[in-house]
């Protein structure tokens, strides 16, 4: 069953900082209308296609010949999903996804004995360190706006809604960012690209697992989450990582938008950061350098606008929203996932480098048009040969 759409108030204090902008037709939104779900379950998207781009991660469908869709970049592709694969099918028989479509079920237990925690502040510095320890490149804190959990999960045996089931109490959302080789994203469209992606969510699936099992150590509660549970965007926005672009993405300062993002649900006393909008908004408004870059022209032009192409849309929210169904089927023709609009975006740049963070300054001040033009001829492809041909990275 799912949980009540409505019950969340629309708006909250903190909206407008983090860009925010909900009307009152919000609802929030059942994963099972997500389309990687709908692909499983709805007509109007399940195809051989989808079938075979499902396959092809098991190496069952026969890849597509041609530069960055061979065999080995396949199998490479897969490889790096192998740890995520494993943490997320060891309880498949319970009809749980997890990290997916279920949270990610406790490790160890919650110490009986707890740790004091009277200083907020010192606590979210603490667990800023630990998560870069285990591997994150961003750690940020928020409150646990009920807004954005789903308003069920997908009980996988039958594809029907279940409840979220997440323990009483629940405070704060930890979010992490974990940044995408940014040579293999480089070479999107490409099975060998994916391979970024899946590097990422078997980092992520680990790191958050870590994470979660310091703070349970500690006598908190901690839920490990990925895709599941909730949507972690608006998550990153109020804690400060980033902003969103019209690419559907979350542009962060340090690494664009070639990030993957986790999350854990906790009732440890921490210090909330707040959102830090710097421009990026602005720059969208006038920037169309992904949407003109989608081969199936499912991301939008024009101003933010409310509600969606079709139900994996969520509604009641003003922001730029892609058409999950154009998208989707580029993918599955694929048989890997599309990151064009990442690759083309702008702010996809090494920002260690002094002269993008000069751009970076450039992008987000009323000078965003000149940065706009300096950027005319970035983004190209990379020929997916050209990384297979490089020498190893010394040790």
């Amino acid at each position: 069953m799912s949980e009540p759409a409505h019950r969340a108030a629309p708006k909250r204090a903190g909206d407008a900082a983090a860009g925010i902008e909900v009307t009152d037709r919000f609802e929030r939104f059942a994963q099972r209308n997500d389309i990687f779900t709908r692909a499983f379950w709805d007509a109007g998207v399940r195809t051989r296609q989808t079938d075979a781009f499902f396959a092809s991660y098991r190496m069952e469908a026969i890849p597509q010949r041609g530069a960055g869709f061979s065999q080995r970049d396949f199998a490479l592709r897969n490889a790096a999903w192998l740890i995520s694969d494993v943490m997320t099918n060891r309880h498949a028989d319970q009809g749980r996804r997890e990290g997916f479509q279920a949270p990610i079920s406790y490790d160890t237990p919650v110490a009986p004995t707890r740790v004091s925690a009277d200083e907020p502040l010192k606590m979210s510095n603490e667990i800023k360190r630990i998560a870069r320890f285990f591997g994150a490149h961003l750690c940020g804190v928020t409150d646990l706006d009920d807004r954005w959990l789903y308003a069920s999960r997908v009980d996988t045996r039958d594809l029907s809604e279940a409840p979220l089931e997440l323990p009483k109490g629940l405070t704060h959302v930890i979010v992490l960012g974990h940044e995408m080789d940014q040579e293999l994203v480089a070479t999107y469209p490409s099975a060998l690209a994916g391979a970024a992606t899946g590097r990422e969510y078997s980092h992520e699936a680990s790191i958050v697992m870590q994470l979660a099992a310091y703070i349970r150590n500690l006598g908190y509660e901690a839920v490990p989450s990925m895709n599941d549970t909730g949507l972690v965007i608006p998550y990153a926005i109020k804690a400060g990582l980033g902003e969103y672009a019209r690419n559907q993405m979350v542009i962060t300062p340090e690494f664009g938008p070639r990030l993957r993002f986790s999350k854990i649900f906790t009732n440890l006393p921490l210090a909330e950061d707040a959102p830090r909008p710097r421009g990026v908004r602005a720059f969208c408004d006038i920037c169309t350098k992904c949407a003109d870059a989608c081969p199936v022209r499912a991301l939008p032009f024009g101003a933010p606008t409310e509600g969606g192409a079709n139900v994996s849309a969520i509604q009641g929210v003003r922001k730029w929203t892609s058409d999950a169904e154009k998208c989707f089927s580029f993918w599955a023709k694929t048989s890997t996932d599309c990151a064009i609009c990442m690759r083309v975006c702008p702010f996809n740049r090494d920002f260690r480098r002094w002269w993008h963070r000069l751009w970076l300054r450039l992008a987000l001040s009323r000078f965003r048009a000149w940065a706009l033009r300096l950027d005319r001829r970035r983004g190209g492809r990379i020929k997916p040969a050209t990384w297979w041909s490089r020498p190893p990275p010394r040790s």
